[in-house]
């Protein structure tokens, strides 16, 4: 009689039903057997839980100064050029570790922390983003989208006022048309019946909150969710509108070169469906030494915004990543 690992389909024919259940009770005894070896392996992988040695704000990025002058710099083009414009302005943060990072850790971390964002881990990238470009189910697009930005209250009475100013505030609600009206109007050239929300509600994170609408269309030309990916991509959420204009500003003013940040992340199927987020809340590690990282975060500069107000979103955005590197 062979050994369990060289039975094959045949060796089970011609045998009686007697010693074909005893063979079969080999068979699972086995399987059973390798299944706990495996088990017991993969609970003795040690994760290499790596702490940030230091963090530290690259010249040029996140210095309030500098910051002031870029948000400054951009309103002044805004009027000069624009009668409506919205630009998206993003920093980044170098951070040092002791050893190379196991990714595993903070993807846990942010899984963990932040259920209601999608994690992702994609050669090197690796965050949780909030924000839904486009989920394509049987031909139905959906998008959530997310601009204005507060941080959390202190307890529940700071929560509820936090929420009331962001829902109340001009600038934030202009913000945040500005984005939906761009993935409303993407949408409108694969799809009919485009469902926009009449005003926003408000999305609770652990860190922060944000305006949120969900914008919801049929398919009608049989676009792909790549297809749309690329008709919705860059939204305003990451770079202005009009487009164009709003990326020239940016290309001039915003002085970092973003990589992969804020591009789609997601899966699709054979069938084209799929869901793609937004690379948010974010880093990057170095290809070259897997100790370093850049995290990065950013906001949206409209006429009203304050250097301050958009210095200290940003640096609220960038607390997930910190923490899932430092918990």
């Amino acid at each position: 009689m062979p050994s369990v690992d060289q039975l094959r389909a045949q060796d089970f024919v011609g045998l009686s039903a007697a010693a074909a259940a005893q063979l079969a009770a080999r068979v699972l005894a086995h399987v059973g057997e390798q299944s706990r070896q495996i088990e017991s392996q993969a609970q003795a992988i040690e994760f290499r839980d790596a702490k940030i040695a230091s963090i530290t704000f690259e010249l040029r990025r996140l210095k309030a100064r500098q910051f002031a002058a870029k948000t400054e710099r951009m309103n002044a083009e805004q009027r000069q050029l624009f009668e409506e414009t919205f630009a998206a302005d993003q920093a980044d943060l170098e951070a040092q570790l002791d050893e190379p990072l196991d990714v595993r850790w903070p993807l846990q971390r942010l899984a963990e922390g932040y259920p209601g964002c999608w994690t992702f881990s994609v050669d090197g990238l690796v965050g949780a983003t909030p924000e839904l470009l486009v989920r394509l189910e049987e031909g139905v697009a959906t998008s959530l989208v997310l601009a204005g930005t507060l941080r959390r209250g202190d307890d529940r009475l700071g929560d509820a006022m936090q929420g009331s100013a962001l829902s109340h505030s001009d600038k934030d609600l202009q913000e945040h048309a500005y984005a939906v009206r761009s993935v409303a109007d993407s949408l409108a050239a694969h799809c009919t019946g485009v469902d926009v929300p009449a005003e926003p509600f408000l999305l609770h994170l652990k860190n922060v909150m944000h305006l949120a609408s969900i914008v919801t269309a049929v398919v009608t030309d049989g676009a792909g969710s790549l297809g749309l990916v690329q008709t919705l991509h860059p939204s305003a959420a990451v770079c202005g509108t009009p487009t164009a204009a709003a990326m020239a500003v940016i290309r001039e003013v915003e002085g970092l070169d973003r990589g992969r940040y804020a591009g789609p992340v997601g899966w699709m199927d054979a069938s084209g469906d799929g869901e793609w987020g937004i690379a948010l809340r974010c880093a990057e590690l170095d290809p070259h030494d897997p100790r370093r990282l850049r995290l990065f975060a950013g906001c949206g500069i409209v006429a009203g915004s304050r250097p301050e107000a958009e210095l200290a979103e940003t640096a609220a955005k960038l607390v997930p990543m910190r923490d899932a590197l430092q918990a």
